[in-house]
């Protein structure tokens, strides 16, 4: 921090009628503070990799950003203060009010819309950018190239965010949920049509600065793309779409970058690019599927209500609270499987509470951590750790080595990733990566219903002779099971 406040006091010197460094000087010390910059965001990113580390991690990034703020600001002497600070001001209120309001599960469609809000900025700032001037031949052809591709991305992850908040939130359209994938004939041909398009009007602009028009278009028929890539994704796949859209926003503000000649935002928008890709293909590897399977959409559902509690010639064995607790603490092993449903009941901290109840009378007790659990990347670590749940205690899809030494296994709103059916080789989820819960001794789902999970298929799970099912509110039913273990 001390070599950051060095570097700000000069530039701030620099920038004013009297500089006490030269420009040549000035410059080279901008690229190192942006160097420096740099350095925060890869160690940032680093931390993040691992729930311990996580919240470090996030604070290192935050201070690398400000640092290079801060610099772009101070090197900068004709730039218009007040309204930098008005920006800040507005834009801060903002924040603090969504991180104060928005609740746990509202965090997938926040991260959309700040994806969203990420990509419109970066296209916001291509568009003045290439309007401030009078004479449009001033724009080098490099800078053309970069505002179409700003404008192009930028455009296609605001509007494809738009979309995956409404998905997300489970809007309706005419009495259409925007949840289920929405696909019609030719629907592909349609974009890779519009991709082209896209790129003859991004010729047209390097070709001749002045064609207004070609930008325009650009806007425009982006903003449609991004629609139209979003629409056909069900809700199973949403998670990996939510990254990938992360994904997007860093190259938009990359590009950006290159459009302001800015190292800073090339070096950011880049990596939070190139870290959201490789996010994006590691969950597509966690599902056993492709990203270009992903994006051809039309896979999963999201349903709209809570089902039965029976299936017409199944069987299905329930069990209460107290039988629930009863059962719990005469385990040695107890692997706990969250999922969406933890989320939407609000029912982390009543997991935390039993979990160490339990672990207080002796029981062994872990968390199984999918890496598509929730409706974002890292959602369920998001919830854990929110409830101040012991980094130990957190295992992935590694725990199936102990699965048949689990006395039980508690499932809490999870469906999909613990769905035996992906081991069939002719399942809609074949080959996708779960938790053998099937092989603890007992399985104990913690749900409202029976009803399929996103991918829109039915557990077999829940059938087994050695499930119980535990219906009803995740958070109303941890709570008593909680309740009957403290009276035991």
């Amino acid at each position: 921090m001390t070599i950051a406040g060095t570097l700000s006091s000069v530039l701030a010197q620099a920038a004013t009628s009297a500089p006490v460094v030269s420009g040549d000087v000035r410059e080279f010390l901008v690229k190192i503070a942006y160097a420096i910059s740099a350095i925060f965001f890869v160690f940032g990113l680093k931390m993040l990799s691992s729930p311990r580390t996580a919240r470090r991690g996030n604070l290192v990034a935050a201070i690398g950003m400000a640092l290079a703020v801060f610099v772009t600001l101070a090197s900068e002497p004709n730039i218009g203060l007040p309204v930098i600070i008005a920006g800040f001001m507005v834009g801060g209120l903002i924040g603090l009010i969504a991180a104060k309001k928005v609740p746990m599960t509202g965090m997938p469609e926040m991260v959309a819309l700040f994806n969203g809000s990420g990509g419109l900025a970066s296209a916001v700032v291509a568009a003045a950018e290439y309007w401030k001037v009078a004479d449009f031949s001033e724009h080098m052809l490099d800078s053309r190239i970069a505002i179409a591709l700003t404008l192009l991305i930028g455009m296609v992850t605001f509007t494809g965010s738009v979309v995956a908040y409404a998905k997300l939130a489970g809007k309706q359209i005419g009495g259409v949920r925007l949840g289920n994938p929405i696909t019609f004939p030719l629907q592909h041909l349609l974009n890779v049509v519009i991709i082209l398009a896209v790129i003859l009007l991004a010729v047209a602009v390097a070709m001749n600065p002045a064609a207004q028009w070609a930008n325009i278009l650009i806007i425009l028929i982006a903003a449609l793309l991004g629609v139209l890539i979003t629409i056909p994704i069900g809700g199973a796949d949403m998670p990996v779409v939510v990254s990938l859209l992360n994904s997007y926003s860093g190259l938009a503000a990359c590009a950006a970058g290159f459009v302001l000649k800015n190292n800073g935002l090339i070096i950011s928008g880049s990596l939070v690019g190139a870290s959201g890709l490789i996010l994006t293909m590691i969950m597509c590897k966690a599902m056993n599927r492709s990203l270009l399977n992903v994006m051809a959409g039309g896979f999963g559902q999201d349903v709209a209500a809570a089902g039965g509690t029976s299936v017409e010639g199944k069987t299905v064995r329930q069990m209460d609270a107290e039988e629930a607790a009863m059962v719990l603490e005469a385990c040695q092993k107890v692997f706990i499987i969250p999922g969406y449903g933890m989320a939407v009941a609000q029912a982390q901290h009543a997991v935390a509470e039993m979990a160490g109840l339990l672990a207080a009378k002796g029981v062994e007790v872990k968390y199984g951590v999918h890496p598509v659990a929730g409706r974002m990347p890292g959602h369920m670590n998001v919830l854990l750790a929110e409830a101040n749940v012991p980094y130990e205690q957190l295992a992935d899809l590694g725990l199936n080595s102990e699965m048949d030494q689990c006395d039980a296994a508690l499932i809490i709103g999870a469906n999909d990733v613990v769905n035996p059916d992906a081991r069939r080789s002719d399942s809609q989820i074949a080959g996708m990566p779960i938790f053998d819960v099937d092989k603890a001794r007992t399985v104990m789902v913690c749900k409202r219903s029976l009803n399929p999970g996103f991918a829109g298929i039915q557990n077999p799970l829940f059938f087994l002779e050695n499930t119980v099912m535990l219906f009803g509110d995740a958070k109303k039913m941890v709570s008593s099971i909680v309740s009957e273990l403290k009276e035991s």
